[in-house]
């Protein structure tokens, strides 16, 4: 890689991350390339991105940024995973992996100009994502409608089950 390639990478990278709701670091040494390519399938399936890319790139992107205090945890092979669109995203899909593969391991995070370690990846990945939010939200807006077309079936309902003891009783 020359000098102009260098600074072309390091200027998409600064771009990218600028971007990334949230960031979540991971050693991924001892994975097959099996196991690689499926994390970067399921990773891909929710609108995140996985990158792995040289740590002296990384730093050189992060620097003078909010992100600069992640400079420590690029040491050894380290994976991003980023999104532009849900930040609990990226963490889900690396905590499942973390739990399903022994040998993947994640360093920690970057959400909302906070570095986050280990427990606190762990703990977002815990939360609710956009989509779930975005479907609770939705059933709070039904809910109203829902209960009133329900009181409004209730009457005629009731006037029916009436006639239909009265009915059985008529016929007793």
């Amino acid at each position: 890689m020359n000098r102009e390639q260098k600074s072309t990478a390091v200027e998409e990278l600064k771009d990218a991350l600028s971007r990334a709701q949230s960031l979540v670091l991971a050693d991924f040494r001892g994975l097959n390339v099996g196991q690689i390519n499926n994390m970067r399938s399921e990773i891909r399936k929710t609108d995140c991105h996985y990158r792995v890319v040289k740590n002296t790139l990384v730093k050189l992107a992060i620097a003078g940024t909010a992100m600069e205090g992640l400079t420590p945890l690029f040491k050894g092979p380290t994976a991003i995973a980023y999104s532009f669109e849900d930040p609990v995203a990226p963490a889900k899909v690396i905590d499942k992996f973390d739990d399903d593969l022994a040998k993947l391991d994640i360093k920690g995070g970057f959400l909302d100009g906070e570095l986050l370690d280990v427990a606190a990846v762990k703990n977002l990945a815990k939360m609710k994502g956009k989509n779930e939010l975005r479907a609770e939200l939705l059933a709070q807006f039904q809910a109203p409608a829902q209960s009133f077309v329900r009181q409004l079936a209730a009457a005629p309902q009731n006037f029916m089950y009436l006639l239909q003891a009265r009915e059985r009783s008529l016929n007793e």
